[in-house]
């Protein structure tokens, strides 16, 4: 049967997901971490001791699907003439407008050319009429850009292909190698090769970036808040 998973970590990952539980505690909880199963760390093998405490911790898991990927991945999930599995969301046309809402860790180099989204990165997914053109949405964390955006603020971004298209003093979504995703306006920077980050709210002071720190750009286009 072909689950559309290539390898265990998937189906892995998949487990969390119909289970309904978040990413980083489910990983925790068999004895990894979110970061093992991203990035270049895709394609390492899983060891046996995770495979142990998956089907240890999750007893309802199937140990044939979960290393072959034949079969259904929970055991109360076979019924007699149907072995099929939870199907994943189709992209046809009646979803092409959906929005991905992602975590933050989910960003790491966004702005590369390889870079993808994971169904298993999507936290919610929206339909918004008037976002056009957006890439992701992301929740803000912090008072850094307060009062334009408040912590749990999801704001739309759009990627930047290319930063000679930057628009000065609007607010970006910046992924750096250092200090991870910042929300900031950009502005020129009296430093050669440097752009300067700027919060909304006073009490950060701005600093310069080297442009070689930054490895994306988003321009953040709107927000959704809940009162």
């Amino acid at each position: 049967m072909d689950n559309n998973f290539s390898n265990i970590k998937e189906r892995i990952l998949y487990i969390a997901k119909i289970k309904g539980i978040p990413l980083e505690e489910f990983t925790q909880s068999i004895g990894m971490t979110y970061g093992n199963f991203k990035g270049a760390n895709k394609e390492r093998p899983i060891n046996s001791t995770a495979l142990e405490n998956i089907l240890s911790t999750y007893d309802d898991v199937d140990s044939h699907w979960l290393i072959t990927g034949e079969g259904a991945p929970l055991k109360a999930m076979k019924v007699e003439g149907n072995n099929e599995d939870l199907p994943l969301p189709e992209n046809n046309e009646s979803n092409e407008r959906l929005i991905p809402l992602l975590p933050i860790d989910a960003l790491a180099g966004f702005g590369g050319g390889d870079w993808s989204i994971s169904n298993y990165d999507i936290q919610e997914s929206y339909v918004v009429p008037d976002f056009n053109g957006i890439d992701f949405m992301i929740r803000v964390k912090g008072s850094s850009m307060y009062p334009k955006y408040a912590s749990g603020d999801i704001v739309a971004c759009r990627k930047m292909n290319d930063d000679s298209f930057i628009q000065w003093n609007k607010v970006y979504v910046i992924s750096t190698r250092d200090q991870g995703i910042l929300v900031k306006r950009l502005k020129k920077s009296e430093v050669e090769d440097h752009y300067m980050v700027v919060s909304d709210n006073e009490n950060y002071d701005p600093f310069d970036i080297p442009k070689d720190q930054i490895t994306g750009l988003a321009l953040v286009v709107g927000v959704i808040r809940l009162e």
